[in-house]
């Protein structure tokens, strides 16, 4: 019998690549989401892709009343959590907004699984719940720093509620994927990342800069501790982000867990610059990318890069794409995108 999967935030960038994900798998899949960052136009793309309409609800799971209703309505046998505010620098400026929105919806989900005894859940968390490293690339050991930002304070803790409900419960099996930076669209180019706004996320304002929506692309700061002076990050495809969702579906559901809270890094393990990205997508794209160098931005770090083993190993999940498919898809995407205006 298929198993149901709950994916709260799934028509945003990473849910929406993730719920093709699971109905590959054979999943059915129920999206939750309540638009504020992406547009209801997705599930009829991922519809074009996989050929199957997933059921979706329009909700905010910060409403107590309407998280209830839905688990009242549907029979769910897993729960990924995408649902959240997500951007570091807007965190920095509006940390209360961030505060509500992102432990409230979390908490009304954990109280419906509890009361509808549904097991499992995979956590959508962040590599930003290690601050400044210590040493490179973190490990699932690595010390948890102090958050540079609202954004990942709320990871940081949410992670730590997540821990004790399972001490408390050992019926309740969770899995923390801390990822890093997902980038890319979906080969079919039918789904990929869409910013309400101006978006504060590398990819797509370099996008934007060339397909000349924006005058230029600021990159902030050339004096950090790194070989070019530039922040350096471990950029992920979007899709091979979503694979280790399924895989950590999979592996909850079998019952392979070695205890009842996992965590797992994703990422590819290598880490680039900003400059890295800025010139190879002008090699891959045989384009010009117009940049200029900017003060620091709060809440950033220098760098941080990934070791992937415990997920190569544990989750049988592996990274395939390169830094040239993620850029080549990156910028099919944003030109489909303006052909659509």
């Amino acid at each position: 019998m298929k198993k149901t999967i709950l994916v709260t935030g799934g028509t945003g960038y990473i849910g929406s690549h993730t719920v093709i994900a699971l109905q590959e798998q054979g999943y059915n899949v129920i999206i939750v989401d309540n638009l504020s960052n992406s547009e209801e136009e997705v599930i009829y793309n991922i519809e074009k892709i996989t050929h199957i309409l997933p059921v979706f609800e329009k909700i905010d799971l910060v409403d107590e009343q309407a998280c209830e209703a839905l688990f009242n309505n549907y029979a769910i046998d897993a729960v990924i959590h995408f649902a959240a505010y997500k951007y570091v620098n807007e965190s920095v400026n509006e940390p209360l907004r961030y505060y509500k929105n992102n432990f409230h919806s979390i908490l009304n989900v954990l109280t419906e699984m509890q009361k509808h005894q549904i097991k499992n859940l995979v956590f959508s968390s962040s590599c930003t719940v290690y601050g400044t490293p210590d040493s490179l690339p973190v490990t699932e050991n690595s010390p948890i720093k102090k958050a540079m930002s609202p954004y990942g304070n709320t990871k940081q803790v949410i992670e730590e509620v997540l821990e004790d409900c399972c001490k408390a419960n050992n019926n309740l099996f969770v899995t923390s994927l801390r990822y890093f930076n997902p980038i890319g669209a979906h080969p079919s180019l039918k789904i990929g990342e869409v910013a309400k706004g101006i978006p504060p996320n590398l990819l797509p304002y370099l996008t934007q800069t060339v397909i000349g929506k924006r005058e230029y692309l600021s990159v902030f700061g050339n004096d950090y501790d790194t070989p070019d002076g530039t922040c350096i990050r471990d950029y992920i495809h979007v899709s091979d982000l979503a694979d280790a969702h399924v895989c950590a579906i999979q592996r909850m559901i079998e019952k392979n867990t070695i205890s009842n809270y996992e965590v797992f890094n994703v990422g590819t393990g290598i880490g680039y610059s900003v400059l890295d990205i800025v010139h190879t997508f002008e090699k891959v794209n045989n384009l010009k990318v117009n940049y200029q160098i900017k003060g620091r931005r709060e809440g950033d770090i220098a760098k941080i890069w990934a070791d992937t083993r415990k997920a190569n190993e544990l989750l049988k999940w592996k990274a395939k794409y390169s830094l040239e498919d993620m850029l080549k898809t990156s910028w099919e995407w944003e030109k489909v995108m303006a052909n659509k205006k």
